[in-house]
């Protein structure tokens, strides 16, 4: 349906239950992994899904570069859209068999199970509160300081703390919360979604500043796009493998932490270096953003599931709202500090001006997400987590109680 849109709104609406379906799949998925593999397997088990998505990412960013590259306007986005379908037709072909499975034994669980709607609604309406207060939907320049742009971006982050307000209240008081914030007093859990968040926001901060520092700050054709990231997604056919290896076998505290300060290191180098290289270089530069981006995935996702075992469908539902959070953080981030850099009238400006604005933009963009990179790295050295001769035992596929399965 996105495919078919005439106009921005459609488009936002179906990519919205794009969305939607997207995050459910994962939530669950996250959950079902830490149900069937112990945990000190589940480094490795978490490794599986993230290789899937790195592979399904490579094909995409090859096929949707050509896309873009030598279809019209009109048409290339729209055949990005297009290409999901036979793929989410197949997925569905092959879930069939499980579906089935759990259709014979979910009438009695499905009791049980009680979902706070009141509280989804809000926590979906702060979040989205939050991204629509970063974004310009305002008429007039792309700015934060011009009247038009004031008389916008005041109202709606005044909308978003009075929403958060509000969700934090109700569910404090809320009998069947759809956020427990009981659970984010154990510290490690808490301290695991934290670096989990910064991870995603570094995540989004390349998908959204790699491609303006290519073609809006290099000056180069959107196919150089694809090549530019080519090598994070073919590292991540095998890193995050060795990387949830290394973290059932070892267990080593370095390891995310380490893997944390390769991806600002990587920042760094890009923010300061990407203009003073050919573009063929570039990928070097980002190396260490590929590596360290490919090693922490698994084990993180370890380390949140195994941080709180005595409610993991709650564990893997804020490792999925931390993952989204840090989307729309690091999309907004990046944005709107790229945007107080750049000058009102930039679409004004010669190509050669232009260009050495958005390389500006670019390094003060990167630099901020090396402080949020160092910070979630801190974070991750203090971090303490069940190793395999001190887990907690495993427990058995059951359903959890009280909507924890959101």
């Amino acid at each position: 349906m996105a495919a078919t849109s005439f106009s921005t709104t459609q488009l936002i609406l179906w990519s919205g239950l794009v969305g939607i379906g997207g995050a459910m799949v994962t939530a669950n998925s996250n959950a079902i992994l830490a149900m069937v593999f112990p945990a000190e397997e589940r480094g490795r088990a978490f490794a599986v899904p993230v290789v899937a998505a790195r592979f399904g990412t490579l094909i995409g960013l090859g096929m949707f570069g050509l896309f873009l590259q030598f279809f019209s306007l009109q048409w290339g986005w729209r055949l990005v859209f297009i290409s999901s379908l036979p793929i989410g037709l197949l997925a569905i072909y092959c879930s069939l068999p499980l579906l089935k499975y759990h259709a014979q034994q979910a009438t009695e669980d499905m009791k049980q199970v009680s979902i706070n709607y009141v509280g989804a609604i809000l926590m979906v309406a702060t979040l989205g509160t939050f991204i629509l207060s970063g974004l310009h939907m305002h008429d007039g320049a792309e700015s934060f300081t011009t009247p038009d742009a004031l008389s916008y971006h005041i109202p709606m982050h005044l909308l978003f703390f009075a929403c958060l307000i509000l969700f934090i209240i109700i569910q404090q008081r809320s009998n069947d919360p759809f956020v427990d914030f009981g659970y984010f007093k154990q510290k490690y859990f808490s301290m695991a979604l934290f670096t989990n968040t910064c991870f995603h926001l570094s995540m989004l901060a390349v998908t959204t500043l790699i491609p303006i520092l290519v073609e809006n700050g290099l000056g180069q054709a959107p196919i150089m796009v694809a090549f530019v990231l080519l090598p994070n997604q073919v590292l991540g056919l095998f890193l995050p493998t060795l990387g949830g290896w290394i973290h059932d076998r070892h267990n080593p505290r370095w390891l995310r932490p380490g893997s944390l300060m390769l991806i600002a290191s990587g920042f760094l180098l890009a923010g300061f270096f990407a203009d003073n290289i050919p573009i063929y270089w570039l990928p070097v530069l980002l190396l260490p953003i590929a590596v360290g981006s490919n090693m922490f995935n698994s084990p993180n996702n370890a380390t949140v599931m195994n941080s709180l075992p005595e409610n993991r469908s709650f564990a893997s539902g804020m490792l999925e709202t931390t993952r989204q959070m840090g989307h729309s953080i690091g999309t907004t981030v990046s944005a709107t500090v790229l945007g107080l850099a750049l000058p009102v009238a930039i679409d004004l400006m010669p190509s050669a001006e232009a260009q050495t604005h958005y390389l500006s933009g670019f390094q003060i963009s990167a630099l901020a997400v090396v402080w949020i990179m160092i910070s979630g790295g801190i974070v991750a050295m203090f971090q303490r987590t069940p190793t395999a001769s001190n887990a907690p035992p495993r427990a058995a596929p059951a359903a959890q109680p009280g909507g924890g399965d959101n």
